[in-house]
């Protein structure tokens, strides 16, 4: 039998393709290693079966993927933000949400734990981005409704700093995923990782959504570089000024004339965000283009 379905786990070289209401764990065509392709968790793929054995024949085009953690195919990447054990650093969620621009994938950051603190300070910092902003208590059940209705019918992959909450989100989105959490250390102020490869859950009203273990594990590493003359436009809330600037290769750090700039001072784009993208900047210049090249 030959059929379309979505790998919805990948763990120790099988794929677990889902297709209507059967779940058929396959082995991928030898080809693919020679072609330099890996079939990813939210591929929708083409398999074969015979009995209870499947092979994947075809990857079908993808619409985004990541390298870390190894999805495709994701509507929004959800991000998890804590003011309290553990504090949320900015820059982390920046650094993420660049990559979401550059991949062309949505963002959503979600805001945990708001039943100990309110977490106003990162509530402003991205009130005028553009991303959607939920405040929600994993624990209590605030804010639960609103997120799930958001995130109907999407591929999901939730990231963030370990011990921020992301298994008893999961859980509290879809009551009996029953996905093992661990309590935060006080001393440490983070959680130990719970997740142990990226698998996609059904949390009802067409949702599937990939649980990942934290921060540590979404990085650049085989991600297309991001070039310095592309990184403001890759900040939403920086789009509108790009082409007031009096020079028109501005960088946005210290030409005279800079929209962006007298945007900043005169409060319209968060000094937080616009920090993060003096250090991005910063760090791409680093990058030469020998190695951006090769990439």
């Amino acid at each position: 039998m030959r059929f379309e379905g979505v790998i919805i786990r990948s763990l120790s070289g099988f794929y677990d393709v889902r297709h209507e209401d059967r779940l058929v764990r396959c082995r991928a065509r030898g080809r693919f290693r020679k072609d330099g392709l890996t079939p990813l968790v939210g591929d929708r793929v083409v398999a074969e079966v015979a009995g209870e054995a499947g092979t994947v024949t075809d990857i079908l085009p993808r619409r985004c993927a990541f390298a870390r953690p190894a999805v495709a195919n994701v509507d929004c990447l959800v991000m998890l933000l804590s003011a309290v054990i553990p504090v949320t650093d900015p820059f982390l969620v920046d650094r993420v949400t660049v990559r979401c621009e550059k991949n062309g994938c949505g963002a959503v950051l979600v805001i945990n734990k708001c039943d100990l603190d309110p977490a106003e300070q990162l509530r402003t910092i991205y009130a005028g981005t553009g991303y959607p902003v939920y405040c929600v208590s994993a624990r209590t059940g605030e804010g639960i409704g609103p997120l799930r209705e958001a995130l109907a019918g999407k591929i999901c992959c939730f990231t963030g700093n370990s011990g921020v909450g992301k298994s008893s989100l999961l859980n509290a989105l879809a009551p009996g995923l029953d996905i093992p959490t661990a309590q935060v250390s006080e001393k440490l102020g983070r959680g130990k990782h719970t997740t142990r490869h990226v698998e996609l859950f059904d949390l009802g009203q067409g949702t599937l959504a990939a649980d990942t273990p934290g921060f540590a594990s979404f990085d650049d590493e085989g991600e297309p570089p991001i070039l310095p003359e592309e990184l403001a436009g890759l900040f939403p809330e920086f789009r509108p000024y790009l082409d007031k600037c009096r020079f028109v290769d501005c960088t946005h750090r210290s030409e005279p004339g800079c929209a962006l700039r007298q945007a900043v001072e005169q409060g319209l784009i968060h000094p937080s965000r616009y920090g993060s993208y003096l250090r991005l900047y910063e760090e791409a210049s680093r990058l030469r283009r020998w190695e951006i090249e090769t990439v």
